[in-house]
């Protein structure tokens, strides 16, 4: 074989793919056992296309991605078939073979820009490495590529980039070193591991967008690998839906998602709020109140920067907003907008500068002491996470008890009958009450979540990204379980969210902020329809999807 195996596959021959899966299956060993994860997959990726892996956790497209760069876990291994980079088969190659096209032939974009950059490295030695590793470049030569790439990706100021460390970087700003990273050698084959999942949504369609310009420029091919299908809908040409470990249907992304063969891709799509038809998005319970539960009026907050003398930063500038009862009002904006804060002012976490929230025509800012915690059963939290916001270590039944015992007294037999009805309202089986939350699914986990939240009868449920975690199945059930607690028991909610498919549709109204400024307001139709703020605009054309969502309204 010759030194570099790739030398006669990579020609002028354009037609041939640059990767080929043939009837790859993969499995797992846990103690004497081997379980089969992934079952004869196939497909294949040629020179400048995208091609897409969909599909909920656990459906096995990650490990099929991660087969092809040989980055399974160490107890995970191919059982069958071949994997074929520029026609060369790489599926039994040695780790240390393998390194020799990690980067150069085959490069990686990883989730989550925070863990995947060194800390103690500044960003030129990070992407240096890749270039030492590869390529043989005197000292200056090399840092001028360094900084040419991170030009390339769109960083302002790469002379200084290079001397920053990650912590002094946005999010953006790490992705976007990460695809320098993976853009420095030209591969043939770019792996995009939900690559802009924790992104706001215009710095995700930003990143997108630079990745789409390099596969035009270099031809180079990408396998986008994402539980969003709304985003593998707009950017791929072709979709694999997977689902528990094998393939339900392949092809052409304008075919499968005109005419899907499969009742779990049908389902799948009927889930997704940007792909869901008008009538899906419309559902919502139709409110009949004409009261206003909250009213939040010109709230300002200041934070101190430190440091005496220092000007304070403004986390929200004049914000007001009305909230009738029994109807959900979205707080939507990207990080830093300021809609967390608003949410801890609501719930009587923190206190504003100036302004005034009134819940039931009282004013929850002048509370203190026993008034402010009896009020705080009136208005409950769910949290994003709901792998992190239960207690490991308690009962499901005492997660959900837990409230009843700071609020109210009752008999031990009254305690268990109010947790075992409020676990039925939402379909949680009692028999699972005494597993531990480790034992649950995400959805299970957050149907616990909103049980602990309405054991005390509240009247507002504020839902801080409260389905962003979950898979889209799972998410719908969600959504669909809170519309229905919302029309049979009255509950107003505050939906934050930067999820503008999924805020039109299940909220009635909407606040839009920037930079602690309310720059559009209003009901949700009336706001996506007719836009009043530039920022609000460029969010709706941001979100994944955009040509089905707008040719649906």
């Amino acid at each position: 074989m010759s030194l570099n195996p790739f030398a006669q596959q990579t020609g002028s021959n354009s037609v041939q793919p640059v990767l080929q899966m043939n009837g790859v299956s993969i499995a797992y060993r846990s103690s004497h056992q081997s379980q089969r994860v992934v079952h004869d997959v196939s497909f294949d990726i040629r020179p400048g296309e995208v091609v897409a892996l969909v599909g909920e956790s656990g459906s096995g497209k990650t490990t099929t991605a991660q087969s092809i760069i040989g980055l399974l876990a160490e107890n995970g291994h191919l059982e069958q078939g071949s994997i074929l980079l520029n026609g060369v088969d790489i599926s039994r190659w040695s780790q240390r073979r393998l390194d020799s096209i990690r980067g150069a032939r085959i490069s990686l974009i990883p989730q989550d820009p925070t863990s995947s950059l060194n800390p103690v490295k500044t960003i030129g030695e990070q992407v240096a490495e890749i270039l030492s590793i590869h390529k043989r470049l005197p000292r200056k030569a090399r840092e001028a590529r360094v900084v040419e790439l991170l030009t390339r990706v769109g960083l302002t100021h790469p002379e200084m980039r290079v001397k920053q460390y990650p912590h002094e970087l946005s999010g953006g700003m790490k992705q976007r070193v990460l695809i320098a990273i993976a853009i420095a050698l030209q591969p043939s084959l770019i792996i995009a591991d939900e690559p802009t999942s924790a992104l706001d949504v215009t710095v995700q369609k930003r990143i997108l967008d630079l990745i789409d310009e390099l596969r035009q420029e270099f031809g180079t091919a990408v396998l986008l690998v994402t539980h969003d299908l709304a985003l593998a809908a707009e950017r791929a040409d072709r979709l694999l839906v997977f689902r528990h470990g094998k393939v339900q249907e392949q092809g052409v992304t304008s075919e499968v998602l005109s005419a899907p063969k499969s009742e779990y891709t049908r389902q799948l799509f009927a889930d997704a709020p940007a792909l869901a038809n008008k009538q899906a998005r419309t559902s919502r319970g139709q409110n009949t109140a004409t009261d206003l539960t909250i009213v939040v009026k010109d709230i300002t907050k200041d934070f101190s920067l430190g440091g005496k003398g220092q000007p304070a930063f403004r986390a929200l500038d004049n914000v007001s907003f009305a909230v009738q009862r029994g109807t959900t009002h979205a707080i939507v904006g990207e990080s830093g907008s300021g809609k967390t804060t608003l949410a801890r002012i609501l719930l009587g976490f923190q206190r504003p500068e100036s302004g005034q929230v009134f819940i039931d025509g009282e004013d929850i800012t002048r509370l203190q002491g026993e008034a402010l915690r009896l009020m705080r059963k009136q208005i409950q939290l769910v949290y994003q996470n709901p792998f992190a916001s239960l207690d490991p270590s308690q009962t499901l039944f005492k997660v959900i008890e837990e409230p009843l015992l700071n609020f109210e007294r009752l008999s031990t037999s009254e305690r268990q009958q109010r947790v075992w009805d409020i676990a039925e309202r939402v379909a949680l089986p009692r028999d699972i009450l005494q597993r531990k939350p480790r034992e649950l699914s995400g959805g299970q986990r957050q149907r616990v979540a909103l049980a602990r939240a309405l054991i005390l009868e509240p009247k507002i449920l504020v839902l801080d990204e409260a389905t962003s975690a979950l898979d889209v199945t799972v998410q719908a059930q969600i959504l669909a379980l809170l519309q229905q607690l919302q029309q049979d028991l009255g509950l107003t909610y505050l939906f934050i969210s930067h999820d503008l498919a999924t805020v039109r549709q299940i909220s009635h109204s909407v606040s839009v902020l920037n930079r602690g400024q309310q720059v559009d307001s209003g009901d949700v139709e009336s706001v996506f329809a007719q836009p009043t703020s530039h920022y609000t605009r460029e969010l709706i054309a941001a979100i994944p999807g955009t040509s089905h969502f707008r040719g649906a309204a």
